[in-house]
């Protein structure tokens, strides 16, 4: 598995991470494929369809970010890492401290686009 230095050096899988895909909406395309035809005009067709996204893991007591490569067939985790403490410490505040698995977004997606260096 990757760290965030390794990361920024494999530019093909960080120009692949699609910034709008959500721990739901992996699972609703995914895992539930009698469902896509209700929701826009991405369908899932085969194991071929892949998705690179990020989440917000927060099970353990320090959250960290997982990079997840996603298929009707199973979800690897290519990078983990974790938050700068700032950051980890205002998202624990704003989830309420509950655990869980969470999409990014605010703070935690823009930190990520600087790192990566992403435009």
């Amino acid at each position: 598995m990757m760290n965030l230095e390794e990361l920024k050096q494999n530019r093909d899988i960080v120009n692949e991470i699609d910034w709008e895909m959500t721990p739901e909406e992996a699972v609703r395309l995914y895992l539930e494929w009698g469902n896509n035809w209700a929701r826009g005009n991405y369908v899932i067709r085969s194991k071929s369809d892949v998705s690179h996204y990020f989440v917000v893991y927060a099970w353990d007591e320090a959250p960290c970010v997982m990079l997840i490569r996603r298929n009707s067939d199973e979800a690897l985790e290519l990078a983990k890492f974790n938050l700068p403490d700032s950051i980890s410490n205002r998202f624990m505040k704003d989830i309420g401290f509950n655990k869980g698995v969470y999409a990014v977004d605010g703070e935690v997606r823009n930190w990520l686009k600087n790192e990566l260096k992403w435009n």
